[in-house]
């Protein structure tokens, strides 16, 4: 039996880079997301990665690099929580196969609150019949 091999954490900018490219791939190979992001979001990959990692370097890192608000770019989507679910399935699968440590539970904490606040924002969560 091969002993598993240990992972480290996301430490630096080169992991913020592996991660978004890694799950990027993920989600332009899923029959649920990629048309989104292609067919009707049009996104400029070599504009999008970029930004993106700046985004995670400065939730993560504390870069302070990203400047922008990315809720307006989403909530015009025709997106479901399906959608949000698929999202966060991929984020969370690429960070297990890269890392583990704090960064990694803090990076996956932070995309399900990300996803949590675009929902509801959009109008999407559903509730459960308490007040």
């Amino acid at each position: 039996m091969q002993a598993s091999q240990q992972k480290e954490d996301i430490r630096n900018e080169q992991d913020i880079i592996r991660l978004v490219d890694e799950f990027y791939k993920k989600v332009n190979a899923d029959e649920l997301l990629s048309p989104v992001f292609n067919d009707i979001a049009r996104v400029s990959w070599e504009h999008h990665l970029p930004r993106m990692y700046e985004f995670w370097n400065s939730l993560l890192l504390y870069t302070g690099s990203y400047k922008g608000s990315p809720f307006p770019k989403h909530e015009v989507l025709p997106i479901t929580p399906q959608h949000f679910r698929r999202w966060l399935e991929l984020f969370a699968e690429t960070l297990t196969e890269l890392f583990e440590g704090e960064n990694t539970v803090i990076a996956l904490n932070k995309a399900r609150n990300i996803a949590l606040t675009f929902q509801a924002k959009m109008g999407l969560l559903e509730s459960d019949g308490e007040a």
